[in-house]
């Protein structure tokens, strides 16, 4: 099997990740929220920012706004609806879409230069600026201010749910 190229290798696999532990994370409060988990769905990891529910939306979208344009296509754009079905779908949605990106469409990647926008900044970045100083900041930004968001709004998640890596013991907390 020939070597996947690397920006493949630092985008799908990557992302698919991501988007798991994000679903994961959304069931997790689910079960422990109950009738609360609409309402998590409306917390503000503080004053000003984006709710729960667009956090995710756009976490899971920033996944599509990378790795696409890495592969010279149009960014598909997922319009589920932003309650936890909505969500889950856009997460599955998204996850299929990344899957049947093929390896082989990341082979000249590297050449590209990237067209995008950043609030009111028009961004013209070349691939690997795009993705390593745009693309995965926001993408985690995101997904930490859901993480935040949802945890302050009772959930019990921790860094394991947020990276997948870590293990600690049950209610163990550095508190």
């Amino acid at each position: 099997m020939p070597a996947q190229p690397p920006f493949y290798r630092a985008t799908v696999p990557v992302f698919v990740g991501v988007l798991g532990r994000l679903a994961g994370e959304l069931a997790r409060a689910e079960a422990r929220l109950g009738d609360r988990f609409a309402e998590a769905l409306n917390a503000r990891p503080a004053v000003g920012m984006m709710p729960v529910a667009r956090q995710v939306a756009t976490a899971t979208q920033f996944t599509l706004r990378i790795a696409y344009p890495l592969v010279g296509r149009r960014v598909p754009e997922l319009r589920d609806a932003m309650d936890g079905p909505g969500l889950h779908a856009r997460i599955a949605g998204a996850r299929a879409l990344l899957e049947a990106l093929g390896p082989e469409e990341f082979t000249h990647s590297g050449r590209r230069v990237i067209r995008a926008q950043a609030g009111l900044a028009d961004l013209e970045l070349p691939a690997e600026m795009f993705l390593n100083e745009f693309g995965l900041p926001n993408l985690y930004f995101h997904h930490a201010m859901a993480h935040v968001a949802l945890k302050q709004a009772g959930a019990p998640l921790g860094k394991a749910d947020f990276d997948g890596r870590h293990i600690y013991p049950e209610g163990f907390s550095f508190g």
